[in-house]
């Protein structure tokens, strides 16, 4: 029988993060229950440095919320997965299938906790009988080939960003508006530890701003002029990972505050810290530049510049970006993420049949 809106689906959500494992099972669009379990460090360090080594554990962990919440397997239609740093994605759903699992497992990725949510569906799924899938993973897009270009022929651009909660909230804002995401023309800037912006037109992210290519934020240092990196990286006082360290992790306000944490900067500034004030202030000029620069790529027809993600819950904040880039279009705040819910809903319309599953294809 075809599927329906009024089909009864029950999915099982993973999205595993760095110390974390966050589990949900919906019944259509309605949560049953979502859950976030957190991992000692010591237990993470005991899988080793392979980040394949950590499935047993978050299987395990995973399989006790089923139980906690008598949620039989049986019961379940389909499990999806955060999807990871695959390359050569486009946004929507893939099946967590035999080629793509293998590529995870033996494929030179960029290490990320991500890589684990298809390994972590399929593991679910097989003996189930049922479908696994990932949807709109970190490095999904849909970037024309002009975009791609750099000026080093050995080097083309990837697009790296919050995929899944950008899209999700540019989906809630369209149905807001009464229409269709696919008929929007949308920016979004996704400002969490790490910032990205991304350009939506006919339902696709057709081109981004990296977290490494554009403001700093929180956690990292964004686009740095690249000689005096490279002078760094040959200087002798630095190993690779202490670089690495210094754009991601130890960064951006975390480097010039001491701290990443946006409520204590803003209580500072409360306090007449003007400091703390003007590099705050630099944060948001930063991701006003960066939302213009996505501009020309929409040829400056937007309907809405959306802020979205944890530190768009400051109005500090998103009042300093707004004033910059409000004669760019409408703005709206919408804060916090929905990656649970936004995992849910696109395996729920892959399973209604109103967007086609693909198979992963080899680079």
């Amino acid at each position: 029988m075809k599927a329906t809106e009024t089909s009864a689906y029950r999915i099982l959500v993973i999205n595993p993060g760095s110390t974390s494992t966050k589990v949900a099972v919906y019944d259509n669009e309605t949560p049953l229950f979502s859950e976030n379990a957190v991992h000692s460090q010591q237990a993470l360090d005991t899988c080793g440095s392979d980040l394949t080594a950590q499935l047993p554990l978050r299987m395990q962990v995973m399989n006790r919320m089923l139980k906690e919440y008598a949620v039989d397997p049986a019961t379940i239609s389909a499990v999806v997965g955060r999807g990871g740093m695959i390359p050569g994605l486009k946004t929507g759903g893939y099946y967590a299938d035999n080629q793509l699992c293998r590529t995870v497992m033996q494929g030179a990725l960029i290490p990320h906790a991500s890589n684990l949510g298809a390994l972590m569906a399929k593991e679910a799924a097989e003996p189930l009988g049922i479908p696994a899938f990932i949807y709109d993973a970190v490095s999904a897009a849909d970037l024309p080939e002009i975009a791609t270009v750099t000026g080093i022929p050995e080097i083309r651009r990837q697009s790296y960003c919050h995929v899944l909660n950008s899209r999700a909230m540019a989906r809630e804002y369209a149905r807001q508006q009464g229409r269709r995401y696919e008929e929007l023309r949308l920016l979004v800037a996704h400002l969490g530890g790490g910032i990205s912006v991304s350009a939506h037109a006919g339902g696709q992210i057709i081109d981004v701003i990296t977290d490494d290519g554009g403001p700093f934020s929180p956690e990292r240092a964004g686009s740095v002029p690249l000689l005096y990196i490279i002078d760094m990286c040959f200087s002798g006082a630095y190993t690779k990972e202490e670089v690495v360290r210094k754009q991601r992790g130890r960064g951006g306000l975390a480097a010039l505050l001491g701290t990443s944490d946006c409520r204590e900067i803003e209580r500072r500034i409360q306090d007449g810290d003007e400091y703390a004030q003007k590099m705050y202030q630099a944060q948001a000029y930063q991701i006003a530049k960066g939302i213009g620069e996505l501009t020309p790529t929409l040829c400056g027809r937007i309907d809405a510049v959306i802020l979205t993600g944890g530190l768009a819950w400051s109005k500090k904040m998103t009042g300093m970006i707004s004033e910059y880039v409000k004669a760019i279009a409408p703005v709206v705040v919408m804060p916090g993420e929905k990656e649970m819910e936004a995992l849910a809903l696109g395996a729920l319309r892959l399973l209604r049949g109103q967007e086609e599953a693909r198979r992963y294809e080899v680079c």
